[in-house]
């Protein structure tokens, strides 16, 4: 037989009423469109320090490794998590759906975690794998249900535009556009953009890169960076801007080597303050879950998956490609791996079976070989992704009520809560807290469960604690 008929069969393509020849295209789509986690993910992940040797932005930092090394441990290991969950996903659910390490949760590891909580990176990747394990427990005993009604509603469909936001104070600020209070006396200002070069080319990388999604073009992120980090380098080997400013001085060598970060997360269990860990659990998890399920059910309704109901039948195979990729992303060194909304983009071009996701996972292998571009481009040109990927996160908003006080109160703290304060793990413990409140407070107490109480009750002196600088570690 054929590979073509092996594959046919294997897949189901005659059921799914599709081809090799479409899910190989549909695989190529899916990878262009979510590729850009490749370099943006090390980005987010790995402490960066400028010319003075200052951290500008907290995370994983390996003594006796430079930045450029440990980025490129990184993407090693962004390629090899996400190929675990999406064979995951093609061999066992059978879905065209890709996942990789997730923009928000990312940076809530380096800029919550690491940074402003003091916990070690090792620690952090720690709850990682713990949060992955317990995933899969979960999953394989069908406790799905449970958990979705646990949270309240408005909470779950607000935490995408709160982390929208945290993620775009974030990219607008290594992209200089954005300048905190050490420079501007406020908390927060607009960068010079006259006359700071990084400043100037960030702005027209986003722009560039928004015109190209918005005319639908595949892959319009990933090749929004590489021209943005290009036009730096042209500029700097023009002489238009000294060397350091909008390129590296020198390119790294190749970096292959991941034995510091693999296995560091057994250190990370070590001396560990088991309320704050329990948070940090409880944040990659709830996020993981919640986005994973979300997108699922949209990409799924995009592809005709959905049965009746609007449920996706056999929702826990992928849920545990899933959970697979994010405790092999935590034992390997990254952040929780989860479904890419960009998955509707294969779908879109008829991937129906797990083939799609085969070819995603291949062309992720593949790109280990050009891993030592990764730390090759500039932070400004990668942090152009993070900017677009808040854009369509802000449009969640839409699904909440906010006619309804009861969902309006929670949804609004959880989104004004999650980038003031630089935590999504705070911005969903205040609208935990405040639902059942509002609820009470408006005669609709019957509606919250004794588990939401016990939820939001926790947080309450979890505040308490962590803002009496009692957790050891704290900021």
């Amino acid at each position: 037989m054929a590979l073509a008929d092996t594959l046919a069969d294997f897949f189901g393509f005659e059921e799914h009423d599709t081809d090799l020849g479409t899910e190989i295209l549909a695989g190529i789509t899916t990878f262009l469109t979510m590729s850009y986690i490749i370099v943006v993910n090390p980005r987010v992940m790995a402490q960066q320090t400028n010319a003075e040797g200052e951290v500008t932005s907290p995370g994983i930092a390996i003594e006796g490794y430079t930045e450029a090394e440990v980025i490129q441990m990184l993407a090693v290991v962004t390629i090899l998590a996400s190929a675990a969950a999406i064979f995951v996903m093609a061999l066992y659910a059978n879905r065209p759906f890709g996942q990789a390490p997730g923009l928000g949760l990312n940076a809530f590891f380096a800029f919550t975690v690491v940074g402003a909580m003091g916990i070690p990176w090792e620690t952090a990747l720690a709850a990682v794998v713990t949060e992955g394990v317990l995933f899969i427990f979960l999953t394989a005993i069908g406790a799905r249900e449970y958990i979705i009604k646990l949270f309240p509603e408005p909470v779950k469909f607000a935490v995408g535009t709160g982390i929208g936001l945290f993620l775009a104070l974030i990219g607008l600020e290594a992209m200089q556009i954005v300048v905190g209070a050490d420079q501007a006396g406020t908390i927060l200002a607009l960068g010079n953009l006259a006359s700071n070069p990084v400043a100037i080319l960030s702005v027209v990388g986003l722009f560039a890169t928004l015109a190209l999604y918005a005319n639908g073009i595949r892959g319009s992120i990933i090749l929004g960076i590489i021209l943005t980090a290009l036009a730096g380098w042209g500029l700097t080997l023009g002489g238009v801007t000294a060397e350091g400013v909008l390129a590296p001085q020198s390119l790294p060598n190749a970096q292959y080597n991941i034995a510091p970060l693999a296995g560091a997360f057994v250190e990370g269990f070590q001396n560990v303050d088991a309320f704050a860990f329990a948070l940090i659990v409880f944040t990659f998890f709830f996020v993981d879950f919640f986005d994973t399920a979300g997108t699922l059910v949209g990409v799924g309704q995009a592809g005709d998956f959905l049965d009746e109901n609007g449920n996706l039948p056999d929702i826990d195979k992928p849920l545990m490609a899933d959970a697979v990729g994010t405790t092999v992303g935590g034992i390997l060194g990254t952040s929780t791996v989860t479904t890419y909304i960009e998955s509707a983009t294969g779908v879109e071009e008829g991937g129906r079976t797990g083939m799609t996701a085969l070819v995603v996972g291949l062309l992720f292998l593949l790109s280990l070989a050009v891993v030592p571009l990764a730390a090759a481009i500039p932070s400004y040109a990668s942090n152009i992704a993070l900017v677009v990927v808040a854009i369509i996160m802000l449009g969640n908003v839409t699904d909440i009520r906010w006619n309804d006080v009861t969902h309006s109160i929670p949804a609004g703290m959880t989104i004004i809560i999650m980038p003031l304060t630089f935590s999504i793990a705070y911005g969903i413990a205040a609208g935990i807290i405040s639902y059942p409140v509002v609820k009470a407070a408006t005669g609709e107490a019957r509606d919250v469960s004794l588990g939401q109480w016990a939820l939001a009750g926790a947080f309450i002196v979890y505040f308490f604690v962590r803002t009496g600088g009692v957790l050891t570690g704290a900021a």
